[in-house]
């Protein structure tokens, strides 16, 4: 069943709830993840709650178009499945902007159910991908078996704090007996 989800509005940037922006939350001590093709800190971009944990996305926005951040396996973007619980906010690198690190907003991403008519839409939860092109389902890196689809995200309504997509789409996956994350996406 896929259901859609929507900016919820204004958060507490430490809120335990789906979100896009701000900084993520982690176990503590967790560091701040870098691009595994040009080792600059990446992009956090979502943090969404699932039933295995929480999901959270990143992307590099140092070289857009050098790092591949479509590719779920080129270092350009990581998804992190993390335990649900005592998750704590991730420091910023020292020297790092985190404006720029954080989308310069949080904003809350709640089933639609649970969200005011009239939102505008982040991104769906469940069912099956949207793909704008072909069909990448990816392979998971520790058992090679397809990846469950878990969330699909789109640019979001504000251009100043919207996750850069391309004018496409992320798709997040997650294989259900390794713990493995992806996220890639298509224009």
């Amino acid at each position: 069943m896929t259901t859609l989800l929507l900016d919820g509005g204004p958060v507490a940037p430490d809120a335990p709830v789906g979100r896009t922006g701000g900084v993520p939350l982690g176990p503590a001590g967790m560091l701040w993840p870098t691009c595994g093709a040009c080792a600059g800190p990446l992009q956090f971009l979502a943090q969404i709650v699932l039933d295995a944990g929480v999901l959270a996305l990143f992307m590099c926005a140092h070289r857009p178009g050098g790092c591949e951040q479509w590719s779920p396996s080129a270092g350009g973007n990581l998804a992190l499945l993390l335990p649900a619980g005592a998750l704590v906010p991730v420091p910023v690198p020292r020297g790092a902007d985190p404006e720029a690190l954080g989308l310069g907003a949080v904003r809350a991403a709640v089933p639609s159910a649970d969200a005011p008519q009239g939102r505008a839409v982040l991104g769906s939860l469940g069912g099956e991908p949207d793909w704008l092109q072909d069909d990448e389902t990816p392979d998971c890196p520790a058992c090679a078996r397809p990846m469950g689809f878990v969330a699909g995200l789109r640019e979001g309504p504000d251009p100043v704090t919207a996750m850069n997509f391309g004018s496409g789409q992320a798709y997040a996956h997650v294989c259900g007996g390794c713990g493995a994350a992806t996220l890639l996406w298509q224009c």
